[in-house]
């Protein structure tokens, strides 16, 4: 039902500017409409210099006065321009923008716009935006959409394409029967649509959005229960006994299971040798020991005489997972036969793999979704432990059961997520929890600070590294262009190069670049050849690096609690103390409140909660924390009381509330639709 007419078929789209819309996976009209604004500007009327408020972003109107100053620092270019009004001045500064020196000259007046930072007691702006009087007064008071871009599409090229798109093409509505829009408030389709990408005010945005987050759970949360029975209550095939080799290796490691731990083994073993097939979820705080008790459960897999898979995020993560394992066959002479199967091998190196697996020699797999693939035959598969970014469901199922097994299933999920929330989203999951972290672990040391803190944090991170140890500073954006105001990695890699000695190794790493460019980084930092790594949160997931001791989050405002803490997991892995700065760009009460639970508590689970009720509907538009979940705007801390509606929603059509032509056309929706809008693969 979606509309697949291909995006060159819009006027003023030729081949070239669909090139760069392809490298959105924007392909057609379709595409196209599902492609949300990432953010949106609301520009207000300029301040003068001096009732400018630190931390908050503001236009202000000034004159140039002198030349701009034009210094070099290796790669960087820096421009600092002082401009003034009738209340006072302030100082200006550009990154790599050579070409602005001759904009910049002395009288010229524009509006600057941008974030307001301390520096002393001074006031500056960094990096704003500049507009012409006239052209800024054009934009006061309106709702401007801003889209994710890529290199050579504008966001006004966007805002036209989508434009013609919403006034030119058939937009199907009519999915839920007209009790359902009432009950729960909802716009339709089309309403929708026209309201996130050109909202009239503020009220309009977020009764569109809801609307399109309600559908994005519904379409999530019907498919999930419509192929529940699939995955439930499937006979075990592969009952096993609890054998020496766990209780072995058990006494022989250098620690002991928390209770925690031990309560969650003993819900497993229970699983493993009951009358029906594993289905369970563990969650837990980053390092509270999730992937041992996995470990443990694939060792009673094997002694069973079965074989295991572990299947991990990345390439790094899962030649990690296999080192560590073949550290304890080697140790501990456990009854592992481990091999590691990746994408990057050699065609040569997966057919001896593959034949080592089919024959039974090999009765450990560990590798990313290469463990599942056709190619793969299994003798005897009876366990598979995952991660929840690539979660194991129905998909997954029907692809190993189409080769003759069920295997048992065990996910580990570092994401905390309320118990109430976690119920409807893991509802064809048992769940376990694991709540409390090892005994020998030293806190994270948190302080979260205004950007005027950024001086010393850079020299903190240059002490750390004089010691040995490594840090990463995680930016929102991946480069310019995207959200002029955040702070991105490409330039943010270049200012941190200046800031820093020479000799220290800055290196940068995001979601946009190729699968084998992000696995060498994430290689190079493990082996300690790169000293600091700047990321965006492509680095929550995939790597494991002990050696690291500081996380130094920037516009740390911009995300949920849930995820700077998942964040901050990344450090405080090894012996050494560990540091997280979060710095935010704006230091309102409001803002450092929210950010200071992070520094009262290190308790994910309880930092979930807080969040819940923090991110409320005046948090539509910060960078989303869900993606396991692999929506596209709806956010299940922000969005929780609409996510709860569409579960109810389910439920009433599931159980046979609507009529049969009703739930026809719900289903036939999703069939026709729903894939576009949430990556069903990971079901």
């Amino acid at each position: 039902m979606g509309d697949r007419t291909p995006l060159v078929q819009l006027k003023g789209i030729g081949e070239k500017t669909a090139k760069l819309f392809a490298k959105l996976h924007v392909d057609t009209v379709e595409d196209l409409l599902n492609y949300y604004p990432r953010d949106y500007e609301t520009f207000q009327d300029c301040v003068y210099i001096a009732e400018a408020e630190i931390g908050q972003m503001q236009a202000v109107y000034g004159t140039v006065c002198g030349m701009p100053n034009v210094k070099k620092v290796r790669n960087l270019t820096i421009i600092n321009v002082l401009i003034k009004d009738a209340t006072g001045g302030m100082q200006i500064t550009f990154f790599n923008m050579p070409y602005l020196k001759n904009m910049l000259h002395n009288n010229a007046a524009f509006v600057f716009r941008g974030n307001i930072q301390a520096k002393g007691t001074a006031k500056i702006m960094e990096q704003p935006r500049i507009y012409k009087k006239e052209e800024y007064i054009g934009l006061l008071k309106n709702i401007q959409p801003r889209y994710s871009l890529t290199k050579g599409l504008s966001n006004q090229v966007i805002l036209k394409a989508m434009k013609q798109a919403l006034n030119n093409h058939l937009i199907q509505d009519g999915k839920y029967p007209e009790v359902f829009l009432k009950e729960y408030d909802l716009y339709s389709y089309k309403d929708a649509l026209y309201g996130i990408h050109f909202p009239t005010d503020f009220d309009t945005l977020v009764k569109a959005r809801k609307r399109i987050v309600f559908d994005e759970f519904f379409d999530f949360l019907f498919y999930l229960r419509e192929n529940k029975e699939q995955s439930e209550q499937l006979i075990n095939e592969y009952q096993m006994i609890e054998t020496a080799d766990t209780v072995r290796f058990l006494e022989q490691l250098p620690f002991s299971l928390t209770k925690s731990q031990k309560k969650v083994w003993a819900e497993i073993r229970n699983d493993l040798n009951g009358n029906f097939c594993m289905n369970r979820l563990i969650q837990g705080d980053v390092g509270s020991g999730k992937t041992i008790i996995a470990i443990l459960a694939l060792l009673m897999c094997v002694s069973n005489g079965y074989q295991g898979a572990m299947m991990a995020p990345t390439e790094v993560l899962a030649t990690q997972h296999y080192e560590d394992v073949c550290g304890f066959v080697e140790k501990y002479h456990i009854a592992f036969k481990p091999a590691l199967l990746v994408g990057s091998m050699t065609a040569k190196e997966k057919r001896e793999i593959y034949a080592s697996i089919a024959s039974g020699d090999v009765n450990l797999i560990i590798g990313t979704h290469a463990v599942i693939q056709e190619k793969v035959i299994f003798k005897n598969l009876a366990l598979v432990v995952t991660d929840e970014q690539h979660r194991f469901g129905v998909k997954q199922r029907e692809i190993l059961a189409n080769k003759g097994h069920n295997p048992h299933v065990l996910v580990m999920s570092a994401t905390p997520i309320p118990r109430t929330l976690a119920i409807i989203l893991y509802g064809d999951l048992e769940i376990s929890v694991i709540d409390e972290l090892p005994a020998n672990r030293l806190p994270i040391k948190n302080c979260v600070v205004n950007t005027s803190y950024r001086k010393k944090a850079y020299e903190f991170i240059e002490a750390e590294v004089r010691k040995g140890r490594q840090a990463y500073v995680i930016c929102p954006m991946v480069e310019a262009g995207e959200m002029d105001e955040l702070e991105n990695v490409v330039e943010y890699a270049d200012k941190l190069r200046g800031a820093l000695s020479s000799d220290i190794q800055v290196a940068t790493l995001h979601g946009k670049m190729r699968s084998g460019d992000k696995n060498r980084i994430m290689e190079e930092f493990a082996k300690h050849n790169i000293d600091v790594l700047v990321s965006t949160t492509v680095i929550e997931v995939g790597i494991n690096v002990p050696n690291s001791t500081v996380m130094m989050v920037e516009n740390a405002e911009r995300f949920g609690l849930a995820q700077l803490h998942q964040l901050r997991g990344r450090v405080g892995r090894g012996e050494h103390q560990s540091y997280c700065i979060f710095v935010s760009a704006k230091d309102n009460k409001e803002t450092m409140e929210r950010l200071n639970i992070l520094n009262h508590s290190n308790d994910g689970f309880h930092i979930a909660s807080e969040d819940m009720k923090l991110r409320g509907p005046g948090d539509l538009f910060g960078i989303r924390q869900s993606g396991e979940f692999a929506f596209r705007i709806a956010d299940i801390y922000s969005d929780s009381n609409i996510l709860k509606m569409a579960s109810e929603a389910v439920n009433k059509v599931i159980d046979g509330e609507l009529t049969e032509a009703e739930y026809n056309r719900i289903k036939d929706f999703l069939k026709n639709t729903c894939g576009n809008k949430v990556d069903f693969r990971t079901i």
